[in-house]
This record gives structure tokens, C-alpha cells and sequence, in this order.
């Protein structure tokens, strides 16, 4: 079953390398592909009023005292994020630049363009929706092997600190993060709690789903 993975797929376009500054063509379409859905999940929660991914709950939060948008304010999240890394011997990559920046700017893009449902049914309706394409997004990415984002690179130096399955150790990183987001004021809903319960699962089903389509 996918919930029990614990270990990220290799696949034909998987870099032999996260350290590989000279990746193929293929590999970094895919990479940039998987960030651009996993932004692109990101950014229909929060444009579905039903409540924002824990990350965005504590940008929000964040963003009450800051006059930048909610993109930004991910990135800069990002860069804090990387700091979590030192003690898990996690290594930058491509990858690892690149999530920071795909992420905040395809967040930004659907908070601009993309307009909320009318009815809360369709609300939730695309809300689950975002997590699939997260998680969809967020197994390319990895399996790409170009430097994990930051924060599933704290989510794998996390897993291999504990051995526990990926889909456990993600949903305990965002339902930490969603506490300290709502604290600050940002907005939880039910599309909150979806993704808190949701994405870990889902990116376990997203590399599943990407290692048997590949391999």
C-alpha cells in the first residue's frame, strides 16, 4: 500500500544526484512540472475559501503585520525553513532553489486569476481537489531528484531521523505548523483541516502513482 512508503522512487528521468548541476531535459521539465502543481494546489486551497494549507495559515498569520503578498511572504518562509535543515543533514539543489521560487509566484498567480467557487459544496469540492494535485506535484518533484524543497527536505530528514512513513512524518510537520499559523491569526477552515490530514497520503500516492507509471 502507499501509505507504507518509505522511501522516495527512482525512475528513467530521476537525477543520479541531488547535487547534479547539469541535469537532463527531461528531468528538469518534470522537476519544474511538479513544483508548478504543487504551487498550483496551493494557490486553488487558498482561492477556495474554505480554509488555506497549513504553510498559507501561518503566511497569513505572518502577513497580518506585513504588507507583502502571500506568495512572498511563502518564499521568505522557505528560506527560514532551510535553517531547520543543518541539524538533519539535508543538501541544497536545483530543486531546492527552484521550489522556493515555482511555489510563491504559481501561488500568487491563482490568488490573482482564479476565482472562488460560489457555493461552499464546490468550495470543498476544490479544496480536495488541491490536495490530490499537491500531492500529484509533490511526488514528481521528488522522484526528479534535484534537491528536495525545503520543506519536504525537513520532511525526508525527519523520516529518516525516525524511520516512521512519509505520510505519518508530513502530517505531523503540518498540523504544527497549521497551531503556530492560527495562532498568529491566520484563517483555518475546513479545507485547512483537509490538507493538515491529507497531504501526507497524498504525496505518498503521488510517488506511488509516478513510480508505476514510469517503471
Amino acid at each position: 500500500m502507499f501509505l507504507s512508503i518509505k522511501n522516495v522512487p527512482k525512475v528513467t528521468w530521476s537525477s543520479n544526484k541531488p547535487l547534479n548541476l547539469k541535469p537532463k531535459i527531461s528531468t528538469l521539465f518534470f522537476l519544474c512540472l511538479g513544483l508548478a502543481l504543487f504551487g498550483l494546489g496551493e494557490g486553488l486551497l487558498i482561492v477556495s475559501a474554505s480554509g488555506a494549507s497549513p504553510w498559507s495559515v501561518l503566511a497569513q498569520g505572518i502577513s497580518l503585520n506585513i504588507d507583502f503578498s502571500i506568495g512572498t511572504i511563502t518564499f521568505f518562509i522557505s528560506i527560514a525553513v532551510l535553517l531547520l535543515w543543518m541539524p538533519l543533514n539535508q543538501k541544497l539543489g536545483i530543486g531546492t532553489i527552484l521550489n522556493a521560487l515555482i511555489i510563491a509566484l504559481m501561488i500568487d498567480i491563482c490568488i490573482k486569476f482564479v476565482p472562488t467557487p460560489d457555493n461552499y459544496i464546490s468550495q470543498l469540492t476544490l479544496a480536495f481537489i488541491s490536495v490530490l494535485i499537491v500531492g500529484l506535484g509533490g511526488g514528481i518533484y521528488l522522484i526528479a531528484n534535484l534537491g528536495a524543497g525545503p520543506r519536504d527536505g525537513l520532511m525526508i530528514g525527519l523520516q529518516k531521523k525516525t524511520n516512521l512513513p512519509i505520510a505519518t512524518v508530513r502530517a505531523f510537520i503540518e498540523v504544527s505548523v497549521v497551531s503556530i499559523g492560527w495562532y498568529l491569526g491566520g484563517t483555518v477552515g475546513a479545507g485547512t483541516l483537509l490538507f493538515a490530514f491529507g497531504i501526507g497520503p497524498a504525496v505518498a500516492l503521488g510517488l506511488f502513482i509516478v513510480d508505476k507509471i514510469f517503471n
